[in-house]
């Protein structure tokens, strides 16, 4: 809102002093979560604006000067812990709010084209030491992190601009098993020189595509897979707006999650709580309906990843070790072909929700297909039944190995 509505700090203040969440209450939102089966979760310390929500010894602009007097950083992840969540932090290298981050002509900046501004001449790296600063504090004043998410590199302002080496290798130090996203540098591709023969010291630990799953899963030049984290928001916008109520579906969400594993990434959903630190009853209502799938197929998530078989037409496969999950989003004609799966490799075939078994669909209309499983979902092999769940059934495949290579 601030950099849209080109708003100066003063004019910004009313909207910091009004920030005083009363119904905030973490224990809630890690409920939320864990029903939701989210295994872990990723809290705002600070944004672009430069409010911090934790109690930082560098700035009184802070929830713990604002009025509201409390660290939202700090019960956040007590909260979250507790019920087995990883935990990770979002930092803004951005900071509208320092005198001595670049204002006129920036990218970004509210005052970026503000001639009141046009003298202004910040010592930038007074701001870096600010900056490293803080996020210092945050490796060292909130116990083990699992995961530190910076956002973001633009224009001129990206990898060294940020001192990224010097940054990467003290969070390395302080939080040694810590993840790190790949923002702190930027390229046309949006990868980064994670995907290059010759990562750089900053480069991160995976790629954060945002508003979009990739078309395929994301791989480095040499073709190898790499980690990979798609950022979508549950409606529209990453923060509240209350005229937003475009939410995303469960089955939307529940089958763009298969699709992620399926490529070998991971899926943050953004929530945006209200003004008074309330998850909205929309959020809410998506992700218990997600959750409740979740409780019954999250063996075909959880450890999984890409399958050694092409995408079927009709959904996606996860794999875990030698099982296969069929995720079959569209009823077909007759039997389900099992694509690319030999039936002679199959040990077993259950439902995941319920351990049901699933046996082989064979009558004359799949013996032209001899190297095709086919599957069908009541007695007659020839008839057209109903998805046993409609957003996603689930077949748990277990397969003997391929023969080692000649």
């Amino acid at each position: 809102m601030r950099s849209e509505e080109r708003l100066t700090t003063e004019q910004y203040q009313p909207y910091v002093d009004a920030f005083t969440p009363d119904e905030f209450d973490p224990e809630t939102w890690a409920d939320v979560a864990a029903r939701a089966g989210m295994k872990y979760a990723v809290l705002t310390a600070k944004h672009h604006d430069g409010l911090c929500l934790y109690d930082s010894a560098l700035t009184d602009y802070t929830t713990m000067h604002n009025g509201f007097g409390r660290d939202v950083v700090a019960e956040f992840l007590s909260a979250f812990r507790a019920r087995g969540i990883k935990v990770g932090l979002y930092y803004s290298l951005l900071d509208w709010h320092h005198p001595d981050y670049p204002a006129y002509g920036d990218m970004f900046h509210p005052q970026r084209d503000d001639p009141a501004w046009q003298g202004h001449q910040p010592q930038f790296d007074r701001y870096l030491t600010y900056m490293h600063s803080q996020v210092e504090e945050l490796c060292t004043n909130y116990g083990q992190l699992d995961l530190l998410w910076f956002d973001f590199s633009y224009d001129q302002m990206r990898s060294e601009s940020w001192r990224a080496e010097e940054l990467v290798s003290m969070v390395r130090r302080l939080q040694p098993d810590v993840l790190i996203d790949n923002r702190l540098e930027t390229s046309a591709d949006g990868f980064g020189s994670i995907v290059t023969p010759t990562p750089s010291a900053w480069s991160g630990d995976f790629v954060s595509p945002e508003q979009l799953i990739p078309s395929e899963g994301i791989v480095n030049h040499a073709g190898d897979p790499v980690p990979w984290e798609a950022c979508v928001t549950l409606n529209n916008h990453w923060g509240y707006v209350p005229d937003d109520q475009d939410y995303k579906s469960a089955r939307m969400i529940v089958r763009k999650l298969v699709e992620t594993v399926s490529k070998g990434g991971n899926l943050l959903l953004n929530v945006g709580p209200d003004p008074r630190g309330v998850v909205p009853a929309g959020s809410v209502v998506v992700l218990e309906e997600v959750g409740r799938w979740i409780a019954d197929n999250g063996a075909s998530l959880y450890g999984a990843g890409s399958a050694e078989f092409a995408k079927p037409d009709w959904g996606y496969y996860t794999c875990s070790g030698d099982t296969v999950f069929a995720h079959i989003f569209e009823p077909p004609i007759g039997p389900v072909a099992l694509t690319g799966i030999d039936p002679a490799r199959i040990r077993s075939m259950s439902l995941v929700r319920d351990g049901s078994v699933v046996e082989l669909a064979e009558s004359w209309l799949t013996e032209a297909y001899p190297n095709t499983a086919f599957v069908s979902f009541g007695e007659i092999a020839a008839f057209t039944y109903p998805l046993p769940d409609d957003i996603d059934t689930v077949i748990a495949i277990r397969l003997e190995p391929l023969p080692p290579a000649s």
